[in-house]
C-alpha cells in the first residue's frame, strides 16, 4: 500500500511531505522535532514542524486513528475546545518494506501546556482552583454535546491562559463515544474515570516528588467532581417563577452567560392554575448566537448584542399563539422572527428620537433598552412592557449621556449610566 495523506485542507499534505514517514516516529531525527513539554501517553508521541506549523504526530494503528480524527473533526463542527485535526497518513513503511503504524496529526495549541505539567512546579491556591474550574468546564461542555471522553486525564488535556482565567482543551478523543445525549449513568461513569485518572496521575507525581507538597491528589480529584456537579446542576435544573416574573427568567440567563454560556432555547410552560412558569435552558458554547441572530432575522451584530437579542427573541416566541393573525398556520422560527423584527424590534428603536441615538446601531440601541428593562424591572420587582422603558429611557438616561453618544468621544453607551443596569442578582 502506498503512503497516503488524507487531510480536509489541500494545503496540509503538501506540508507534511517533507517529513520522514519511512522512520518509525522514535526514531526522527532531532532536526524535524521541536521540544515542547507533553503528558505522558500510550502511543509514541512527537511535536514536528511541517512548513510554519508546529504539529503533534501520534502513532497508532489505522482503524482508531481514522476514528479518532473523525471525532476530533466531529468536536471542533460543536466548537468544543479541542486540539485541531490536520490529517492521518498511512500505508507507512520503513526502508525495508515492512509496515508501521499509522499516525495521526494534530495542530499545536499554541501557548499551551498539559495539565500535568502544571502540578511539577509550585502552585498558588488560586491558580488550582482557576485549573479546576476550566476542567470542569470542559467536562460540562463535553457531556452536554453527547461526548464521553473516556480517558480523561492530566496528560490528555492542555491548558491556556484565558484573560486572567484557564481554558482547558481536549487532546486525546480516543477512547471518546459521541451520542445524541448522555444518559445520567453515562456522565457518572466518564466522571469516576476522570476522578481515578486525575488523582493517579497526581499520585505518581508525589512519589516521584515532583508534586507540590500542598497538592492533595485524592483531594484535588474529588474536587474536579464536586466542581462540576455543581456546574451541571446550575446548567440544566429546572427552574419554576411566580407567574408574570419574567425578568427572573432574565437573571437566570445572565447568571449562565456568565459561566461561559449561552441559552440556545428555552423551554417556557405554564402551570395548569396559571399561577407558575417553569423555565428549562438549553445551553451551548459561545459564539454561534451571531450566526443564528443573522441566518432568523438578517440583523448582523456583535457576539454579546446577538446573545441578547436572542434572548428577548425566544420569550418573545414563547408568548405567542400557534396561528397567528397574517401569518401562515406555522410557527417556523423563521417566520416568528421575522415578526419579532418587524413587530418588536423595529418599532422600539424607532421609537428612540433620531436626534438622540448618537452612534449607536439599532442592535446596540436595543441592547441598551434590554439592559434599562432589567433594571427596571428589578427595582420594580416586576415586568416592565418596553413602551415604558422607552419613555423612561429617552426621559432620564439619553439626555444625560448625549456628549458620550457622539462619534467623537467613542465613549460607552448608557447602560454605564444607570448605576446598577447590569448587576445580576441573587437565588431566583
Amino acid at each position: 500500500m502506498a503512503l497516503q495523506i488524507s487531510a480536509t485542507n489541500p494545503e496540509h499534505p503538501a506540508l507534511l511531505l517533507d517529513l520522514p514517514w519511512q522512520l518509525p516516529l522514535e526514531e526522527w531525527p532531532e532536526h524535524y522535532l521541536v521540544p515542547l513539554p507533553r503528558g505522558i501517553s500510550r502511543h509514541v508521541v512527537r511535536y514536528a514542524r511541517a512548513g510554519a506549523e508546529v504539529v503533534a504526530v501520534k502513532e497508532l494503528a489505522e482503524r482508531p486513528a481514522l476514528r479518532e480524527y473523525e471525532l476530533l473533526r466531529g468536536l471542533d463542527r460543536l466548537n468544543i475546545p479541542a486540539v485541531d485535526p490536520l490529517a492521518v497518513v498511512t500505508g507507512r513503511t520503513d526502508g525495508s518494506g515492512e509496515p508501521l503504524e499509522s499516525v495521526l496529526i494534530t495542530r499545536h495549541l499554541g501557548g499551551s501546556m498539559p495539565y500535568r505539567s502544571m502540578f511539577e512546579t509550585t502552585m498558588r491556591p488560586a491558580t488550582m482552583h482557576r485549573l479546576m474550574d476550566a476542567l470542569a468546564v470542559l467536562l460540562v461542555r463535553l457531556h452536554l454535546a453527547g461526548f464521553a471522553w473516556g480517558d480523561c486525564s492530566l496528560s490528555n488535556t492542555l491548558f491556556r491562559r484565558d484573560a486572567g482565567a484557564y481554558a482547558a482543551y481536549l487532546v486525546d478523543a480516543e477512547t471518546g463515544e459521541t451520542h445524541p445525549q448522555l444518559s445520567p449513568g453515562q456522565r457518572e461513569y466518564d466522571l469516576d474515570l476522570a476522578r481515578v485518572n486525575i488523582s493517579g496521575e497526581l499520585l505518581d507525581l508525589e512519589a516521584s516528588g515532583a508534586l507540590h507538597p500542598s497538592v492533595d491528589p485524592i483531594e484535588f480529584g474529588m474536587e474536579i467532581c464536586g466542581r462540576y456537579t455543581a456546574l451541571w446542576q446550575e446548567l440544566t435544573r429546572t427552574s419554576v417563577y411566580p407567574a408574570g416574573k419574567h425578568h427572573y427568567i432574565d437573571r437566570r440567563i445572565r447568571r449562565l452567560n456568565e459561566l461561559g454560556f449561552d441559552v440556545a432555547e428555552m423551554q417556557i410552560a405554564h402551570s395548569s392554575n396559571g399561577d407558575t412558569v417553569t423555565f428549562v435552558p438549553k445551553v451551548v458554547d459561545a459564539g454561534h448566537h451571531q450566526r443564528q441572530l443573522l441566518r432568523l432575522t438578517g440583523l448582523d451584530t456583535e457576539e454579546n448584542q446577538a446573545r441578547r437579542l436572542l434572548n428577548d427573541l425566544e420569550s418573545w416566541m414563547a408568548t405567542q399563539d400557534d396561528h397567528a393573525p397574517g401569518d401562515p398556520l406555522t410557527t417556523r422560527p423563521e417566520v416568528l422572527a421575522h415578526r419579532w423584527v418587524r413587530d418588536v424590534f423595529r418599532p422600539t428603536v424607532r421609537a428612540i428620537p433620531p436626534d438622540l441615538r448618537g452612534s449607536m446601531d439599532p442592535a446596540e440601541l436595543y441592547h441598551e433598552l434590554l439592559e434599562h428593562r432589567w433594571y427596571l424591572s428589578e427595582r420594580a420587582q416586576h415586568d416592565i412592557d418596553l413602551d415604558t422603558v422607552v419613555r423612561d429611557y429617552v426621559a432620564n438616561i439619553l439626555p444625560t449621556v448625549r456628549d458620550a453618544l457622539s462619534p467623537s468621544t467613542g465613549a460607552a453607551g448608557p447602560a454605564a449610566q444607570n448605576g446598577g443596569t447590569t448587576a445580576t442578582g441573587e437565588g431566583a
